[in-house]
């Protein structure tokens, strides 16, 4: 298989892994010393809802669109691989 080129104007996926704490009186985003990030959400880790304030807070940390940022592993629990396209 042949890849395709990539030049300045292809967007590039990044992995990151986080530590997602629900149920957080200050919601935020902050990077660990291993290279991994915390996020605190205030949403509680039901029905998605604690995950899509995941993808609001890595958005406009990275400033990207939120359909640039994908939950590759982790829907289920704290620890969780993200994908996004810079």
């Amino acid at each position: 298989h042949r890849f395709p080129k990539r030049n300045a104007k292809t967007p590039r996926p990044m992995k990151i892994t986080v530590m997602v704490s629900a149920h957080s009186r200050r919601p935020g985003i902050e990077e660990r010393a291993d290279g991994s990030y915390l996020i605190r959400v205030s949403a509680p880790p039901r029905e998605g809802r604690a995950n899509e304030e995941v993808v609001d807070i890595v958005a406009a940390h990275f400033h990207v669109p939120k359909s640039h940022i994908r939950l590759l592993r982790g829907a289920g629990g704290k620890r969780k691989i993200i994908d996004i396209v810079v």
